[in-house]
């Protein structure tokens, strides 16, 4: 057990539905019927029935579900990465696919590139891949990453750099 509560907690983020993403965790919930799992859906249309859910939560319940959760699983969004990360959480992303029209652009695949060896962050490359990647992260007991409140020197020399042009 990491310390936390035992709970799950599945985010698809403000922006856009994400169904696909909807239907694997509760279907993964109704598997696993053991771990309470709660999905925030917003505008979807998929209504989990596995899984407890609201369309949106507030800010405030958000952050006490991500601190809470054993796992926080979200789409490849910054915003939910941040969070995880401030909150010391583990999570798991996935991205959104642009041919299906789950979002505007492509970035969300740079965004798992990115993070993708990153402590405390675990990434299931499809939305298919993830009950599996669900299973790998909660049998590995991994602590939530860190969010330092110093930026790294790289980004300080172009900052700096690009003030002095």
């Amino acid at each position: 057990m990491l310390g936390r509560g035992d709970m799950i907690f599945a985010s698809v983020g403000s922006m856009l539905p994400f169904d696909r993403f909807v239907r694997s965790v509760d279907e993964w919930a109704g598997a696993h019927p053991e771990t309470p799992v709660f999905l925030q859906i917003g505008k979807g249309e998929y209504e989990p029935r596995h899984a407890e859910f609201a369309r949106i939560v507030t800010p405030a319940d958000y952050t006490r579900r991500v601190k809470e959760a054993r796992l926080f699983v979200a789409h490849a969004g910054m915003g939910s990465i941040l969070q995880a990360l401030e909150a010391g959480t583990p999570i798991l992303i996935t991205p959104r696919d642009l041919a299906r029209k789950e979002i505007t652009n492509g970035h969300q695949e740079a965004t798992i590139t990115h993070f993708r060896d990153r402590p405390g962050i675990t990434v299931a490359e499809t939305v298919e891949a993830l009950p599996a990647a669900i299973d790998a992260a909660l049998a590995t007991e991994t602590s939530g990453g860190s969010l330092s409140a110093a930026a790294p020197a790289p980004f300080l020399e172009k900052i700096a750099a690009f003030i002095a042009a």
